[in-house]
């Protein structure tokens, strides 16, 4: 593949920024016009300075005195011209700022769009780290050269005016400018082909790195608790610098080619006092032609480096396109249908499996795919509750996900009210179920802008009346400023407990019709998930009750269930009662009694007490 850059990379990258052009016509051709306005005036001082020179500076000298209403002349003309140049600067840099910033914000949001739009199983496939740096140092990489390329541009136009204006002034002077600036071209394109594997590798390590970062940062108390803060740091040491040797390796090839940049012009300027110095004794030119076209070669060094940075960073472009690219290209989103249910309907829901199979992709297109699921076949009756228990690894959590679309099944149909997930409108769906995984998540804000998430119609009040039913508006009262409370990054004041209700309440705010619980109350006392289930059932401001798929363990949770569906190996094996399924399946029997002695055995062994820093250095907050 790298082969493969270092060939066309120059092709590509023209291509990435041709798409920029088409994005941003507009600002593009305001920079390009301030761009090329500087070009014609940096020719145009060239030609005053050597007018100067050769028809004032040179006649005084000979005279002996200076003339004030030329030298005024001259003074008029290269403070007029500086102005333009001025004009020229900034609505170049301006310009340019604009549409590079814009860019980078336009592809932020369409790769943060797009991670939404794709499903989990993608994701799966794809480091966090990785994510990360494509919704940030890649989106950077693929614009940066946008900066310098109406400057470039701008260049190029100045290049030819400056060509023709040789040839105009005498053919020998137009040669040493053919042969200097087709030679500061090839060098640049080489430049660029040697760049592009270099760039590659950078940009794939800052991935890596990051992705490394992440893992160790979120799983900072896995590597506490284990002891391996020093396996942690070798292995992000080890990373860090094979990108240090990468970007050295960078900074070595610029090493090498800038200097030959930066000198062709110089020596461009030297051939042409050389050659202007013959042609000059010859007669073929004049003192005010030498000057002007040696001045010309000495101000177009720098603008003729706006062309040598665009070129040097187009394999850092392209890079970072190609992968943006593979974000933005990436298959596999859900539709949504244009079914919606009518809101005004409180009634709960019926949720139905038919005859589901579901199975993860691979990680590697040449490998089989993992079947989880097959012939699921159950019914979730409207205002029920059922409970769904299987050994690790059953396919409880997939069957969690399925109810609430955010998989798919490869066979077979999951239906609210009889109508296909799939057919839902995405606000349809979203209003009606809500799930509460078995990891709770909360963001880094507020109590109040956790549980509402901006949705309209929640207030203080139905923010209140959500922690109710989660048995969570004792500890937010006790919290220092109630629901303005900052909760930290990803809830870290909070305790498990704590945590888990926070999310329960963000579930029920929206009055959802139909509530999966994921093992989302793992944390709290039984007794407390008791209350919460009894008050999920029969909601003490007469509302109405939502149906609810639970992923239970203990006996206690499982008992309140008007069903329990028993899993095994991704596959319904039996259905009942609690009470009947104990009494006609050993397994289920078997695995509930295992729960429930662990369960009796982590109460003996561990304390409720868990400090919560919110309310006090002192206080403790016990989960019942």
């Amino acid at each position: 593949m790298a082969s493969g850059t270092s060939r066309d990379v120059v092709g590509r990258g023209l291509r990435v920024l041709g798409r920029a052009i088409r994005e941003q016509p507009r600002i593009f051709a305001v920079a390009v016009t301030g761009s090329v306005l500087f070009g014609l005036m940096v020719i145009a001082s060239a030609y005053v300075v050597g007018g100067v020179v050769g028809k004032v500076v040179v006649p005084a000298v000979a005279r002996g005195s200076v003339t004030d209403g030329a030298l005024a002349l001259a003074a008029a003309a290269l403070f007029g011209i500086s102005v333009l140049r001025v004009v020229g600067i900034f609505g170049r840099r301006l310009g340019a700022g604009y549409m590079q910033y814009r860019l980078q914000a336009t592809y932020r949001r369409r790769v943060t769009r797009r991670y939404l739009d794709l499903p989990l199983a993608w994701h799966h496939r794809n480091a966090t780290g990785t994510l990360l740096s494509n919704a940030n140092s890649d989106v950077e990489a693929a614009w940066y050269p946008i900066a310098p390329l109406p400057f470039a541009v701008g260049t190029l136009v100045m290049l030819v005016g400056a060509v023709v204006s040789l040839f105009l002034t005498d053919w020998a002077l137009a040669l040493v400018g053919l042969a200097v600036f087709p030679a500061l071209f090839a060098l640049n394109v080489v430049y660029s082909r040697r760049m592009a594997p270099r760039q590659a590798r950078a940009q794939r390590l800052r991935a890596e790195v990051s992705g490394i970062a992440h893992e160790s940062f979120d799983g900072a108390l896995v590597v506490k608790t284990m002891g391996r803060e020093a396996q942690e740091t070798a292995r992000f040491a080890a990373r860090a610098g094979d990108l240090r040797d990468a970007l050295i390796s960078v900074g070595r090839l610029r090493g090498v080619f800038d200097p030959m940049l930066e000198t062709l012009p110089s020596l461009g300027t030297l051939a042409v006092l050389v050659v202007g110095a013959i042609r000059l004794r010859q007669g073929a030119i004049t003192v005010t032609e030498l000057v002007s076209v040696a001045f010309l070669f000495t101000v177009l060094a720098f603008p003729v480096r706006a062309i040598g940075w665009v070129l040097a960073e187009l394999p850092r472009s392209v890079a970072g396109w190609d992968r943006l690219r593979r974000v933005l290209d990436a298959t596999g989103e859900m539709p949504y249908g244009e079914v919606a249910f009518d809101p005004a309907t409180p009634a709960p829901a019926t949720l139905a499996f038919h005859d589901v199979h579901f199975g993860y992709e691979p990680a590697e297109a040449h490998l089989p795919g993992t079947e989880v699921l097959g012939e699921v076949t159950f019914t979730v009756p409207a205002g029920k509750t059922v409970a769904l228990v299987g050994p690790t690894g059953a396919g409880k959590s997939t069957i969690a996900s399925l109810a609430v679309r955010l998989v798919d099944p490869r066979t077979g149909t999951v239906t609210l009210d009889g109508v296909d997930v799939r057919e839902l409108t995405a606000a349809s769906l979203a209003s009606t179920v809500a799930l509460v995984a078995q990891v709770p998540f909360v963001f880094d804000d507020t109590v109040r802008a956790n549980i509402a998430l901006d949705r309209p119609g929640i207030d203080d009040e139905e923010v209140w009346a959500a922690l109710r039913l989660a048995e969570a508006d004792g500890f937010v009262a006790a919290l220092p400023e109630g629901l303005d409370t900052m909760v930290g990054e990803r809830g870290t004041s909070l305790s498990g407990g704590q945590r888990q209700r926070l999310t329960l309440a963000r579930a029920l705010a929206g009055r959802p019709r139909l509530l999966v619980l994921d093992d989302a109350t793992s944390a709290v006392d039984p007794r407390v998930e008791a209350a919460i289930l009894a008050g999920l059932r029969a909601p003490a401001d007469g509302g109405a009750p939502a149906s609810i798929l639970v992923v239970a363990y203990r006996r206690a949770t499982i008992a309140l269930a008007d069903e329990v569906i028993y899993v095994e190996q991704g596959r319904v094996v039996a259905r009942g009662t609690h009470t009947d399924l104990l009494a006609t399946v050993p397994g289920y029997a078997d695995l509930v009694t295992a729960y429930e002695q662990a369960e009796q055995e982590r109460e003996q062994t561990r304390t409720y007490d868990e400090v919560t820093p919110l309310t006090s250095g002192l206080e403790v907050e016990v989960d019942r």
